[in-house]
């Protein structure tokens, strides 16, 4: 039997759809960095959605300079999305850096470190 997807996983996928056009359109107006969301986790009574984003290429200050900009646009973004989307509420939108990137990146180099001790 095929497993059914819940509505908070239905909305998640929906507003990771839109969101991401949102933020490739307005990316020059908030001065953002190239931005990816890689997921979306909308509490079950979906009145709040934490997006997960990677910036390419930012680091150290920068990446906090980002992070705030897209968390002081949220407000945006989210009226954006009730312009857009046919939802009853929109979530309150809570973006959090994604460091599973820079994790798997860290954890290749310290690979390969191995790799080159073992010849």
């Amino acid at each position: 039997m095929p497993r059914e997807f819940s509505r908070s996983e239905r909305v998640a996928s929906l507003l990771q759809r839109e969101l991401a056009a949102l933020l490739q359109n307005y990316r020059d107006y908030f001065k953002l960095g190239i931005v990816t969301i890689s997921a979306i986790d909308v509490t079950r009574d979906l009145a709040v959605a934490t997006v997960y984003v990677t910036v390419l290429g930012a680091d150290g200050d920068k990446l906090s300079e980002q992070m705030e900009t897209l968390q002081n646009a949220a407000g945006f973004f989210r009226k954006e999305l009730g312009l857009k989307l046919h939802l009853r509420m929109i979530p309150e939108l809570r973006f959090k850096y994604d460091d599973s990137i820079d994790n798997g990146m860290r954890m290749d180099r310290l690979l390969k470190d191995l790799d080159i001790d073992e010849s």
